[in-house]
């Protein structure tokens, strides 16, 4: 500092800490939470939050009581009545527990008791470390709104002999007076009992702290609020498991709810490979780069359809109410919740938006009671907000999101056969009907049955002429554009090579290259649209037009491809709309370059062929080397049914239809049902086409 200059500081106006507890608390439900996680770090086995006198608005009063530790008033002087102290971090970082149930701290800002000031104006703390004195504070908000420096607010602690915490009791009492609401009414209490209930996990909450809500004198405010537990029997489905890593353990139940005459399933499901959107593709997600340890979740997921909650005999107004306000995913850290995650309006994983293409399959807030368990030690690379409000967006923070939705997505998989096995059995038919076409063959049988058959049968039959016309056509317009998405995303990269080749000169040799890759790519497109009947085909031309169409994705995912033909394998023709197959395998080898990504980052491979093995009739054979099916084959041609995060579920529905079109199958070989070579461990399907063309 040279002579001249003049030393000069921050000072703070007293307003500051006023002004911090307005913008850091949001509402009364997180300021309780903040003094209620205060007891939690205090070594407390319980917590009361009373209200008095709520509608007598100037005797109104909250107390939030707990059991723990209590402060001594070197404590309250040195570390409670230092805005921003390091005490709980320091004791995070260096991993100190509490003595008696060996909890780490949840606090470590340390301007959480800012929150009283969202409550009331006047506040007196009673607290009592263990064989000491009571020690009471009392502080006056309005102080620091009429003062002008920090330091000249000065408030009263005062030693006494134990008044309140007598005995052997410790603890510590904060009482709030002068209320800032001044009016809370039967829905703010229901709301601010929601926020408590919700403290700890319903699912897995430590044994050793328990909150609760009181109103004196008694009222019935609280009354016909549904138990948690009491909700959860009305959830059919539920998975459960873990996650660390680049890998996810699931567990799936169904538990068929009362009028539901099916049977009840178990299933462990295996281990999966954690996965994630990057772009338009999926690839590997791999969470042992951060500090966020093992993951425990435990999902139950509920159906509201009307004739299933009719059918359990369900109080559908009150699980519906109860869904909508609680509903969603919520986290928790060594079994206390970390806010707002779950929260009405704070859709963090987007499910609402999943859930509106896909209303059936996917999972919205109001469809899912979720919990997710972090260890407070292991997690610490996701890291809270200073206004409690979630976490921190880091790069950690967003790989764990990704990895939730994967998660949720591989649990609708699961649930989907039951569902559909609820719906058909709760429908009015009591079966599975191919839509149109059996309704009109019923039609038919009526109307013979009471002879007016004759009268309207040349209409019929045109119906029936014109909806498989059309059938068809959809059915080929479809196939194009299932892989018209990853064509486009592949010209697009190879459009942007271009432009930099023209602009940073790379040779006239390497630009002839990428026009004609692009050219390939438009010749393959251009081939599926093209109108074409029956003919008949060689199957290797099939085989080659496939593989040419993909070429370039196939090259981009460092795909090695083994060729069935070249080994051996019988070529044969087949009677076929061309364009139909061929799209079809495209379809086949689209899934495999998604799924062999999402576990492979090198020795991808994929193998086509042709098989005579499946019931001595022609199939084309595709295969992979990743994680397989892990479906039965009704359940993976169901449409809308899938793995993807993002999938439409009708690549394989529509290749099933395609197949019985040129009366052939669909089939999911099992290993060893078709010669393949040994690295094949992955994904089977074949298209299997009738004996004679």
């Amino acid at each position: 500092m040279s002579n001249n200059a003049e030393p000069v500081s921050f000072s703070t106006r007293a307003r500051l800490l006023l002004l911090l507890g307005e913008q850091l608390i949001r509402d009364a439900g997180l300021a309780v939470f903040e003094l209620v996680k205060n007891a939690y770090d205090a070594d407390a086995r319980h917590c009361t939050v009373t209200m008095y006198d709520l509608t007598e608005s100037s005797a109104a009063r909250i107390v939030v009581e707990d059991d723990g530790s209590g402060m001594t008033p070197e404590i309250i002087r040195d570390v409670w009545l230092v805005i921003g102290t390091d005490f709980r971090a320091k004791q995070r970082n260096d991993g100190t527990r509490s003595p008696e149930f060996h909890r780490l701290p949840l606090g470590e800002k340390g301007v959480g008791r800012l929150a009283i000031h969202k409550l009331g104006r006047k506040i007196t703390i009673i607290t009592r470390a263990h064989g000491g004195k009571e020690a009471v504070l009392t502080v006056n908000w309005d102080d620091f709104e009429r003062s002008t420096d920090l330091s000249s607010v000065k408030m009263a602690l005062e030693t006494r002999k134990a008044e309140v915490f007598t005995g052997e009791r410790r603890g510590t009492r904060i009482e709030i007076t002068n209320l800032r609401e001044n009016e809370w009414t039967k829905a703010k209490v229901r709301n601010l009992h929601r926020s408590i209930a919700s403290l700890c996990s319903p699912f897995d909450a430590p044994d050793s702290f328990k909150v609760a809500l009181k109103l004196e004198p008694e009222s019935d405010w609280l009354k016909g609020l549904l138990n948690p537990k009491t909700v959860l029997k009305n959830a059919p489905y539920r998975a459960e498991g873990w996650f660390e890593g680049d890998k996810l353990h699931l567990q799936y139940h169904f538990r068929p709810l009362p009028g539901m005459n099916l049977e009840g399933i178990n299933r462990p499901c295996g281990i999966f490979t954690l996965a994630h959107k990057v772009g338009r593709k999926v690839a590997p997600l791999d969470l042992s780069r951060h500090k966020i340890g093992k993951v425990h979740f435990d999902f139950y997921l509920f159906d509201l359809d009307t004739q299933v909650l009719s059918a359990a005999n369900a109080d559908k107004i009150s699980l519906k109410t109860y869904l909508r306000e609680n509903g969603g995913v919520r986290i928790y850290r060594d079994g206390v919740r970390v806010f707002d995650f779950g929260e009405p309006g704070n859709d963090w994983l987007n499910l609402d938006a999943r859930r509106i293409n896909r209303p059936v399959v996917k999972t919205g807030n109001r469809q899912i009671l979720g919990a997710l368990q972090l260890d407070a030690e292991q997690s610490t690379d996701l890291m809270e907000k200073t206004n409690r409000e979630g976490f921190i967006e880091n790069e950690a923070y967003q790989d764990f999101q990704e990895a939730v939705i994967w998660v949720l997505t591989q649990a609708e998989a699961q649930r989907e056969p039951d569902q559909e096995r609820v719906r058909t059995l709760l429908s009015p038919s009591g079966s599975k009907k191919r839509p149109v076409m059996e309704e009109l063959s019923e039609l038919r049988d009526d109307l013979a049955k009471r002879g007016w058959l004759p009268q309207v049968e040349q209409h019929l039959d045109r119906i029936e002429k014109q909806f498989n016309e059309v059938q068809e056509v959809m059915l080929r317009a479809a196939v194009p554009g299932l892989t018209f998405g990853s064509v486009v995303h592949q010209a697009e990269k190879v459009v942007q090579e271009l432009v930099e080749a023209v602009e940073h000169p790379a040779g006239m040799a390497r630009i002839r290259k990428l026009v004609g890759q692009l050219s390939q790519m438009m010749d393959g497109l251009t081939f599926l649209i093209r109108k074409s009947g029956f003919t008949k085909e060689q199957a290797s031309t099939l085989i080659k037009q496939a593989l040419f169409n993909c070429e370039l994705r196939l090259e981009s995912h460092e795909f090695t491809v083994v060729k069935g033909m070249e080994r051996g394998t019988p070529d044969f023709t087949v009677k076929c709309v061309r364009r139909l197959v061929v799209g079809t395998l495209m379809n086949f080898i689209d899934n495999s370059i998604f799924w062999v990504d999402t576990m492979r980052k090198s020795g991808r491979r994929l193998y086509i062929g042709t098989s005579t093995e499946l019931d001595d009739r022609p199939s084309i054979i595709v295969a992979d080397n990743g994680p397989g099916f892990r479906d039965d084959p009704d359940t993976l041609v169901q449409p809308f049914f899938s793995r993807k995060p993002d999938g439409m579920g009708l690549g394989l529905h529509l290749a099933s239809e395609i197949a019985k079109q040129h009366n052939g199958r669909l089939l999911f070989p099992q290993l060893g049902d078709v010669s393949l070579p040994k690295e094949f461990t992955g994904a089977v399907i074949a298209f299997q086409f009738p004996s004679k063309p």
